[in-house]
């Protein structure tokens, strides 16, 4: 077997962590600054998680950092022990998804060119400048906790080189001595030094993304991995020190790594590659086929891999991504410049770094390292036509959710239920809205800190201020994700077609079958069925698809995030249109009670 065979095998039999650690060793750095000021509780905390996990590497390893294995204690620890950290933890309390903690792409550029030492000292500038601001004192607390915690993480890369040395001498093979005993002086050159080769760039890339996850963030995006790894890879080829096959080999051995699984689940893991650069060129570049041939070589479900397509792309690229969808993978997913950076910019962003997003969790559009972690949440588009129908009251529980818009038997036209729908969905924002507003006010900013993650994001240290605190370039955004999309576009088609076009029976009877699951109101339901549907290039249904999109934009974008960011309307389910059909009575494309909405788009 080759080294990345041998390296996943290595992987496969790393059994899975049984204990939650994380909060035992944050517990113990909180414990040793219960007087202090919660931003430096938090950033010492981390500190004594980042020291306290064990230092797994594989005797095949080329990149070090691994998630199986890191939270397995040396000696038993207690129930007892390990519930009073949970309620310690608990007590200093921590930012969730909808709280802008994760699915975030940390600024690699600006960290690869200054290291652990630059940041440290650009962090140490910065509380010079502040020391007369009015809130110095704030600001002085923040860059205090950003420099423990990113000093905790060049300690972390310290223990790592030790671990590697320590192995080097126990491998049997000359050539597992020789790949330990590198990532040995990688590891310890960079606790004082910025990266000059490629393997020097990448494990610093890959140590970093392995802190977030050990401090439990889920969906941290590695960002443009090809654009900010590139000078490195182009460099080093340059001075004969790097070819192409072993630089294949260093990126295997990190999607590898990508593959395992956190302790509490799997991760989602975005890449992007090719795309336009920030001065509207084309990016695509020798860095961007390694990546590919790299995700095919490892053949694992993972990373969520995504290129960027753009006019003038090279044929040999987008050939490259169609062979290895075509290998059953069925990614990377092909993105459109064309559409995403408009999009991007007319939400007020520079356009040079709408040229320089990138993707979090699944497909979400991100500006890398300037604006707060994304956050989302499902907003069940087919329930308002329920509500729409029954004059705005459920029809499985009979609670009256919405306004009462009228009753089915007063709708004389198509138009006249639309307008009642998009009161209905106009509400359900509202409720949506607020909820999640009403979420995010419980949360103190100045408290709710994260020191490490700020020193991913500009300008919080040049700023002095928290990621979500206004240190971001820019502000947070949201994702409303408005589900089902082709649910209620077939259900308007079957609406006007069997109620108005073909008047085969009423709006109110409709409405009878649809409370009653279609019980004895099969004829009925097999005319809906036979309805125009989306997707098969027919106006009649499609032309409703384009509405539910824009009437979604228009009822989202007139609200903003807790710092004035915008609400986004995302068009996805994220398969919670399997629990969103439970809440939903019979619809009018044909569907039963209970059954899924549409997924997705």
């Amino acid at each position: 077997m080759d080294n990345l065979s041998h390296l996943q095998s290595e992987i496969a039999r790393m059994p899975q962590d049984t204990t939650r650690l994380t909060p035992h060793y944050l517990a113990m750095g909180f414990t040793q600054h219960f007087d202090d000021p919660v931003p430096l509780a938090r950033a010492y905390a981390l500190e004594s998680l980042l020291a306290g996990h064990r230092k797994v590497i594989y005797a095949h390893d080329r990149i070090a950092g691994s998630i199986r294995g890191c939270m397995r204690a040396d000696q038993p620890i207690g129930d007892a022990v390990l519930e009073r950290a949970d309620g310690i933890v608990r007590s200093y309390g921590m930012n969730s998804f909808l709280t802008n903690a994760d699915h975030f792409a940390p600024d690699y550029e600006t960290f690869l060119a200054e290291g652990v030492a630059g940041t440290l000292a650009r962090i140490r500038t910065s509380r010079e400048q502040h020391r007369e601001d009015p809130d110095a004192d704030q600001k002085r607390q923040f860059l205090d906790a950003a420099e423990i915690a990113m000093r905790a993480f060049g300690t972390m890369v310290g223990q790592y080189g030790d671990a590697a040395a320590v192995l080097a001498a126990q491998v049997p093979e000359p050539a597992q001595q020789v790949h330990l005993s590198e990532i040995a002086r990688i590891c310890r050159k960079l606790t004082s030094d910025k990266p000059d080769t490629f393997q020097e760039a990448l494990q610093l890339v890959w140590l970093a993304h392995t802190a977030f996850l050990y401090e439990g963030r889920y969906a941290m995006a590695m960002g443009r991995l090809d654009q900010f790894l590139y000078p490195f890879y182009a460099r080093d080829v340059s001075r004969g020190i790097l070819n192409r096959e072993e630089a294949i080999e260093l990126v295997s051995c990190t999607l590898c790594k990508i593959g395992e699984r956190r302790v509490w689940g799997s991760d989602v893991v975005n890449i992007a590659i090719g795309g336009l650069k920030r001065d509207g060129t084309g990016g695509v570049n020798e860095l961007s086929h390694i990546v590919l041939e790299a995700v095919r070589r490892c053949n694992i479900p993972g990373p969520n891999l995504s290129a960027r397509i753009y006019d003038g792309v090279p044929d040999a690229f987008l050939d490259a991504c169609l062979e290895v969808i075509g290998t059953g993978l069925g990614y990377p997913a092909l993105m459109n410049d064309a559409i995403n950076i408009p999009a991007l910019h007319r939400h007020g962003y520079a356009l040079e770094d709408c040229r320089d997003y990138c993707f979090v969790g699944c497909i979400e559009n991100f500006i890398p390292g300037k604006q707060p972690p994304w956050s989302d949440g499902r907003y069940n588009s087919p329930k308002y036509l329920e509500l729409a129908l029954n004059n705005g009251a459920c029809m499985l529980t009979g609670v009256q959710f919405g306004p009462q818009t009228g009753d089915a038997a007063s709708f004389g036209s198509m138009a006249d239920f639309m307008a009642a729908l998009k009161m209905q969905m106009a509400h359900g924002a509202a409720e949506y809205m607020a909820r999640f507003l009403n979420e995010n006010d419980r949360y103190n900013r100045t408290r709710y800190t994260q020191p490490f993650l700020s020193c991913f994001c500009q300008d919080c240290i040049g700023r002095g201020r928290d990621i979500n605190d206004g240190g971001a370039v820019y502000p947070s955004v949201h994702g409303a994700g408005c589900m089902g999309i082709a649910t209620v576009a077939d259900s308007l088609a079957a609406i006007e077609t069997v109620v108005y076009n073909q008047q085969a029976v009423s709006l109110a009877t409709l409405r009878d079958a649809l409370a009653a699951n279609f019980a004895g109101c099969e004829d009925l339901r097999a005319k809906l069925l036979h309805a125009p549907k989306y997707g098969n290039n027919l106006d009649a249904a499609d032309r409703y698809a384009v509405w539910f999109v824009a009437v979604h934009d228009e009822i989202f974008s007139r609200y903003r995030t807790p710092d004035g960011g915008a609400i986004y309307t995302a068009i996805a389910s994220n398969v919670s249109n399997i629990p969103a059909g439970r809440e939903i009575a019979a619809t009018p494309d044909g569907r039963r009670s209970g059954q899924p909405v549409s997924d997705a788009a």
